[in-house]
């Protein structure tokens, strides 16, 4: 059980109120056991009664009817008590449940770009949804009938050692065997259990990637193939659970056979020893019932051994997450200003560790406050790398990124993510309306605002010919809108932040050249004071900007205005030259 020693910090959180919850629980057993005694109280007088011959009727009235009130009030305290106990212990549960997906979730958010290119988002679903709640199992319902169990047993056995040693040692008995089977079987469980919960990670991860990318199954009629391998792998998620079922199985039945067994231990040896007068027939029927009590019991400890063991493997597949550290932290505990925002690339060189490939080699370059750089180069030369590096979500390997006279790693990620915007390449708008899709810039904008802003990125018009306008409700990942339009909505959330520092990754190749144009004159008139590098693979998006700068295979070819780069052979002006031609081609 070491991966469950995480929740100790839970438990220690929600002390009191679990503290609460074992008081429930022990007074809860201390009342219901009190029934057998007055059950054995009660045929002990009435065999005393018969064997007398008395007339005194009355008498053993008033004891029954006394033994009945007080076995009917027992009862009502300990289901009150009972009740109290699952408000106390299993709110403990829901409680810790919520803290700790509240915890995966923020440690997700803080991880690197490589761990969300390692990992898949169905295995990161199933962390945060299946595993928490076989871990909640643990927490709540095992918790709490551990403690009832362990109470019961306590109270019932001391009771009957004391009264009656040698019928009790014939009626425990089977235990130790049932111990030994347990033990025998909780490994197989805990194996079985860490199988089970692979497999539904990678079955969520099959259904979420086909659900996503519905639109490519469909366009290659893929459909029957996927259904294929659909069923392959809920057929060898069934083959799994029916392996843990089968071993979970054997628990009940070997638990009331051998409950059924001290069951005849004890009208055995019980009924003996009453024929010899050892005992009296009260007591007999007293260790009948507790024997019987003590079943369910008995029965819970296979059940909460279950629980246990998948708990366990739950928890050490959350641990493997909860235990990475983000490969890029904050170093300076001081908040640094960000007093200038000249921008300066030193000897900047970047590798990816998980795929070996060099994107960026010995880079140096400088960029003025307030000032455009179009960044621009044939696919694969490292554009967005530059990018990645100057919003810090990559660190480079070796050089340094400056803003101002001080290197990018010694800001705070979040004060400098504070001054960023920035429209990648692919567009992510979430399954909300378009309003709230453009407040993730800003959430307190206006609605003047959000219209300034679409309309910065001339995607007003568009908006406003839907029947919701800015209340249209948009699909997963913004199915609803186009390609062109998700970019421009993408565009107005970064403008309406009003960011001093502006990345724009490709983010225009999906509009047409007049649409280009209408954004571009935006941008140059709204954002003056702002530092932006715009990624382009069209001459028309660049040559605006303040400087161009030209990347082949992570190496700066070129650097220099549009006029200057015209002047000169190589990708730029050969480029120039090329989309010139396709122009005059689709005018003519």
């Amino acid at each position: 059980m070491r991966a469950l020693q995480y929740l100790n910090r839970y438990f220690t959180k929600y002390r009191f109120l679990l503290l609460l919850g074992f008081f429930f629980t022990i007074s809860s057993r201390v009342f219901a056991v009190l029934a057998p005694s007055l059950v054995g109280d009660s045929i002990t007088k009435i065999e005393q009664f018969i064997r007398s011959g008395s007339a005194d009727l009355t008498t053993i009235k008033g004891v029954l009817i006394t033994n009945i009130a007080l076995i009917v009030g027992a009862a009502l305290v300990s289901s009150v008590f009972t009740f109290a106990m699952r408000q106390t212990i299993i709110n403990v549960s829901r409680h810790i449940e919520f803290d700790l997906k509240n915890t995966i979730y923020d440690h997700y958010q803080k991880l690197s770009h490589r761990f969300y290119k390692q990992n898949r988002t169905g295995d990161l679903m199933s962390r945060i949804s299946e595993d928490v709640s076989r871990v909640r199992m643990y927490a709540g319902p095992a918790l709490m009938y551990s403690v009832n169990t362990i109470t019961l047993f306590v109270i019932v056995i001391s009771y009957m050692i004391s009264v009656a040693p040698k019928l009790t040692l014939y009626t425990l008995l089977p235990l130790p065997i049932l111990s030994f089977l347990i033990y025998k079987l909780s490994k197989s469980i805990h194996d079985r259990s860490t199988k089970v919960q692979q497999l539904l990670a990678q079955l969520s991860t099959f259904a979420q990637e086909s659900f996503s990318g519905i639109n490519v199954i469909k366009s290659y009629a893929i459909e029957n193939n996927r259904l294929t391998e659909m069923n392959r792998i809920s057929e060898d998620s069934k083959n799994k659970n029916m392996s843990l079922v089968h071993v979970q199985a054997w628990f009940f039945p070997m638990m009331i056979l051998l409950i059924g067994f001290s069951n005849i231990l004890v009208i055995f040896i019980g009924g003996n020893q009453y024929i010899n007068g050892e005992i009296e027939l009260g007591l007999l029927a007293e260790f009948i019932i507790y024997v019987n009590m003590l079943t369910w019991p008995v029965a819970t400890v296979g059940w909460v051994t279950s629980i246990v063991q998948q708990a366990e493997a739950s928890q050490k597949r959350i641990n493997e997450f909860l235990g990475q550290e983000p490969e890029i932290q904050d170093t300076n505990k001081n908040k640094t200003p960000l007093t200038s925002l000249d921008i300066a690339f030193k000897n900047v060189s970047l590798n990816y560790d998980d795929t070996g490939i060099q994107a960026l080699k010995n880079i140096s370059f400088e960029l003025e406050e307030g000032k455009t750089l179009a960044v621009m180069g044939p696919t694969g030369s490292g554009k967005t790398s530059l990018l990645q590096l100057l919003a810090k979500t990559y660190l480079p390997s070796s050089g340094e990124v400056y803003l101002g006279k001080t290197a990018i790693h010694n800001y705070a990620q979040d004060d400098l993510r504070a001054v960023l915007g920035m429209v990648p390449q692919q567009p992510f708008l979430f399954s909300d309306t378009i309003a709230n899709n453009i407040r993730f810039g800003k959430k307190d904008a206006t609605q003047e605002e959000i219209e300034v802003a679409t309309k910065q990125a001339a995607v007003h018009d568009n908006i406003i010919d839907f029947s919701e306008g800015y209340e249209t409700m948009l699909g997963e990942r913004g199915i609803t809108l186009s390609g062109g339009q998700k970019q421009r909505v993408s565009i107005a959330r970064a403008l309406i932040k009003k960011p001093k520092i502006l990345l724009l990754d490709d983010c225009l190749s999906a509009v047409d050249t007049e649409t280009e144009e209408t954004i571009l004159n935006a941008l140059k008139a709204n954002t003056q004071e702002t530092t932006t590098l715009i990624v382009c693979h069209r001459v028309s998006s660049a040559k605006n900007a303040n400087i161009i700068m030209v990347l082949e295979d992570g190496k700066i070819t070129q650097f220099g205005s549009h006029e200057q780069l015209l002047k000169k052979a190589g990708y730029y002006r050969e480029l120039y030259n090329q989309q010139r031609l396709e122009n005059k081609t689709e005018n003519n």
